[in-house]
């Protein structure tokens, strides 16, 4: 390490600990005090526990502004697979969210220096402004293949100036801090970054069809898919009840993506399930599997999750293969489907129910991002699919 008073350390809960050099956010010290605040009223994000999280790999080659800023990472520590981070810089255009809402990044080496015409700005910079601490330099294919033997497991992002503890490998102390903070496992993190109030997206040139979207903590790229469409959008919180929704008389609910486990949230699937059935349905990613939960469906917690831009799904209706955006957490269980549910696409990695229809309600999700943001753009068509069905239902 070339810079000892800009050392930090990712502390995993297992003892496990990887040095690396400290950019961004200051990193908090190695101290038995959290120094954490419960999430606040407001939402959005705003919460105070950065530095803290599930640390989470992503194998994406590029995109990593559109990353910081979807909402699914929120409570989690992204580790970037990819060797350099940063080259392009950063730019208002590619922000997915209203600010970075994860818990901290890591890579291997960041770029000083970024170099596209459309940059506006450093990453290191980015970070610093928007409150998320750092680390670079670190291994990063240790720490992923650490993380792919002993699954999803909770970090800190440290401090070590100045802490002898953590110099010498010491690491009780700060270890102490995991008992302290809360567990991830049934927090609702939707409703900590769902809106707070309805709101409406921008209009389309010309109004196709009108959609209410519940906000599971939602991508500006899903709603700028469907906008490019004809799809004139409310986005709404993800507690409104289904007679308001209804009361808005839309042509289609859209599901949108989201953080966390979907089983936390009883009262989004309670919400969808009024709602199946009366309207066309679309849901993505959180939505997907809230869906299958409304239905009676199941969801577990993956052991480190399907995060990059190169998984490859395949239709089962057609067999041809699409190479698909993801970041989840769960899955939904093939195992236990509800009635009425078909697979319609499965994960070649490791068989996971990617996709589910429900022919008779005219309702249908996927588990990955058809909008991608980052990523190839091979499920694009599914948007298509949702404005076939509202245009069918107006016949």
């Amino acid at each position: 390490m070339s810079n000892q008073e800009r050392l930090g350390i990712l502390l995993l809960e297992d003892g496990t600990a990887f040095a690396g050099r400290a950019i961004g956010a200051p990193l908090s010290g190695p101290g038995p005090t959290p120094g954490l605040k419960a999430p606040p009223a407001s939402g959005a994000g705003l919460t105070k526990d950065r530095g803290y999280g599930e640390v989470a790999f992503n194998t994406s080659l590029t995109g990593y502004q559109e990353i910081l800023t979807d909402p699914s990472y929120y409570g989690q520590i992204v580790c970037m697979t990819a060797a350099h981070i940063g080259n392009t810089g950063v730019n208002a255009a590619d922000e997915e969210h209203a600010r970075p809402i994860c818990a901290g990044f890591v890579m291997q080496e960041d770029c000083a220096h970024p170099s596209s015409w459309r940059s506006e700005g450093g990453l290191d910079e980015y970070l610093k402004k928007n409150g998320i601490p750092g680390l670079a330099e670190v291994d990063t294919r240790a720490l992923t293949l650490h993380l792919r033997t002993r699954g999803a497991t909770r970090g800190l992002l440290l401090n070590a100036e100045g802490a002898k503890d953590l110099a010498a490998g010491d690491y009780s102390a700060a270890l102490a801090r995991f008992k302290t903070l809360p567990s991830f496992e049934g927090r609702d993190l939707i409703n900590e970054v769902t809106a707070r109030e309805p709101y409406r997206w921008r209009k389309p040139a010309q109004t196709r069809h009108r959609v209410v979207a519940l906000d599971f903590g939602a991508k500006r790229g899903l709603f700028e898919s469907l906008t490019d469409l004809g799809c004139e959008i409310e986005v709404v919180p993800a507690s409104t009840p289904a007679r308001d929704i209804l009361a808005r008389k839309p042509d289609g609910i859209f599901l949108t993506n989201g953080p966390g486990d979907p089983a936390a949230a009883p009262y989004a699937a309670e919400t969808v399930r009024e709602l199946v059935g009366k309207l066309p349905l679309f849901g993505v990613c959180m939505g997907h599997q809230i869906l299958a939960l409304a239905m009676g469906g199941r969801t577990y917690k993956l052991k480190f999750g399907h995060r990059g831009g190169n998984h490859p799904v395949r239709d089962q209706g057609t067999g041809k293969v699409e190479i698909s955006s993801h970041n989840h957490g769960y899955s939904v269980d093939g195992h236990h489907l509800p009635p009425g549910a078909e697979i319609t696409h499965v994960n070649l990695n490791d068989q996971t129910v990617e996709g589910i229809s429900f022919p008779a309600l005219k309702a249908f999700s996927v588990q990955y991002h058809p909008e991608a943001c980052p990523g190839p753009h091979d499920s694009a068509a599914l948007f298509s699919r949702f404005i076939d069905l509202m245009t069918a239902a107006k016949t």
